[in-house]
């Protein structure tokens, strides 16, 4: 890029791109905004319990139909279908697993059969709200955390709630409660809200503006178009759920909103991909750790790993470079997190793919040798993201109805990478292997 291009870049940039993408983006979500804001000042009139639900109700179906119009039915129709399996196993003991496979089953069969990939997939980010709010209130019905099964006017205030319904993130049904209490409007509740919107914001001029055109000529990786993207729609969720009242949690009497949905330092300089999976989507992350690993630890940690990163993969949908990376993500977190387990131990050292507490009983915390090993994992955690996210790029987005064409992409992208990621996995087995 010459001198003169490079000037003339920077000077169109604002009016060019910035404040066009800025403008278009409010455009998309100010009528969500004014209605999670017009709700959470419902919450505080001190109005009965179904009023409050009948206008959380109301203001998910009316922003469902703003994104998606009648293609909402689908939403809709698996909403039904949830409440409708609680209500008739209301009084068995194991409706999480049950319902996670009816769920399933409801979402491929959409996916194939129902209606074109297109408009299957633009409703991918509900459908999943909805089927995770569901099975997570079945699992918590079966351990008690959730007394009895809610009536219908509840269930679908807590699925629909407008904070969370179109770009998430996933909130337990005790949370969606407390969100309806109607605690006072503060200081910290409008900071948090601005704040993660002027960040949803940067990520989506940055996205749009900057890295397609700057980034290249500085680092020349093309596959991080999907971190962007995650990023842009955690923060937005982090806006809606905060507006509408959600996203808090109480210290004695101090409320503190600290909804955390993606953490990008922690992905872009991560210790390890632990680290990455866990702050990718932070609610969700917690999510799959609570009602699927925790209910498949049973069988073992890598099997419990591994049904965590199948059950990920099937609520993302049917596409197999989704699936092909979460299904790697799964194998290279398990391999790494053992062999860092057993180093930690040989050389009494931190060195888990965790960060260790001050306070652990590890004799080897700062020195120079055990920083250095932290950072060549960190480097290899760094190799992973780019191999892995080499299959995410624009060329993808007009394959997504030709799975064939998406399968040979990915192949022949990580073919072309020498499958470095898989050999370099496949060596810290070996290694973990050795000093077994």
């Amino acid at each position: 890029m010459g001198v003169f291009s490079r000037q003339k870049f920077f000077q169109e940039l604002p009016h060019g791109c910035l404040l066009p993408t800025a403008q278009q983006g409010l455009e998309q979500v100010w009528q969500l905004l004014v209605i999670c804001l017009m709700c959470r000042l419902l919450w505080m009139l001190g109005l009965p319990s179904f009023v409050k639900h009948l206008c959380t109700v109301a203001g998910g179906f009316y922003t469902l139909y703003l994104f998606f119009e009648l293609h909402m039915i689908w939403v809709v129709l698996l909403s039904l279908l949830c409440y409708l399996f609680l209500f008739l196993c209301r009084h068995s003991t194991i409706r999480g697993t049950f319902l996670s496979i009816t769920v399933l089953i409801y979402l491929l069969l959409g996916e194939l059969h129902m209606m074109d990939t297109t408009n299957w997939h633009k409703m991918r980010g509900s459908q999943m709200v909805v089927a995770m709010k569901a099975i997570s209130l079945a699992f918590d019905l079966d351990r008690g955390v959730v007394a009895s099964v809610p009536s219908p006017i509840e269930f679908m205030g807590y699925i629909y709630f407008v904070g969370t319904i179109i770009f998430g993130p996933w909130i337990s049904f005790n949370s969606y409660k407390e969100a309806l209490e109607g605690r006072k409007l503060s200081l910290a509740w409008l900071l948090k809200a601005s704040i993660s919107w002027l960040k949803s914001q940067i990520c989506l001029v940055v996205s749009n503006c900057v890295a397609p055109y700057l980034f290249p000529y500085f680092i020349p990786v093309y596959g991080d178009k999907l971190l962007r993207s995650n990023y842009f729609v955690g923060y937005l969720g982090e806006t809606t759920a905060t507006l509408a009242g959600a996203g808090f949690t109480e210290e004695k009497e101090n409320l503190k909103w600290d909804l955390s949905v993606s953490k990008p330092l922690n992905i872009e300089f991560p210790r390890s991909m632990l680290e990455v999976v866990t702050s990718w989507n932070v609610p969700m992350s917690h999510f799959l750790h609570t009602y699927v690993f925790k209910s498949a630890l049973k069988f073992g940690t890598f099997t419990a790993i591994m049904v965590t990163c199948i059950a990920s993969a099937l609520l993302h949908g049917l596409s197999f470079h989704l699936g092909a990376v979460l299904i790697s993500l799964g194998f290279i977190t398990y391999v790494e997190h053992v062999l860092r387990k057993r180093l930690a131990a040989v050389f009494n050292a931190c060195l888990l793919s965790r960060k260790c507490q001050p306070n652990c009983n590890h004799q080897n915390k700062k020195k120079l040798w055990v920083f250095l090993i932290n950072l060549a994992f960190s480097g290899l955690a760094l190799l992973h993201l780019i191999y892995l996210g080499s299959v995410f790029n624009s060329s993808v987005d007009y394959m997504e109805e030709d799975e064939d064409e998406i399968t040979n992409h990915t192949i022949q992208k990580w073919s072309e990478l020498s499958w470095t990621s898989h050999w370099a996995t496949f060596s810290c087995w070996i290694l973990y292997r050795l000093i077994l």
